[in-house]
């Protein structure tokens, strides 16, 4: 499974767009093949501050979500509307028990 992380911080006057957008993102994603799960969730310690979290079934599945025409228009329009882009992280992971 990948795991992705991101993160990224609104201007004030851009985090009712930018949450919007995020969302669509998000609820759009979910239906693409291999996706896992797609979540946003705002920071409750910073309210511009959104934290992304995808699980995808292989790396082939993200690429292929990566080259998608809206991801890549997300990604720009994220761009536009933050203050700071914060990052992405990407990881291979396996299920353990404890």
């Amino acid at each position: 499974m990948i795991v992705v992380t991101g993160v990224v911080t609104a201007k004030p006057e851009t985090i009712a767009e930018l949450t919007r957008a995020a969302r669509e993102h998000v609820h759009r994603s979910r239906g693409e093949p291999g996706c896992i799960s797609h979540h946003v969730a705002v920071d409750a310690d910073d309210p511009l501050t959104l934290h992304f979290i995808e699980r995808w079934e292989s790396a082939d599945a993200l690429k292929v979500h990566f080259a998608v025409p809206e991801s890549r228009a997300f990604w720009h329009k994220l761009k536009a509307l933050a203050t700071d882009h914060g990052h992405m992280q990407v990881y291979e992971a396996a299920r353990i028990r404890i």
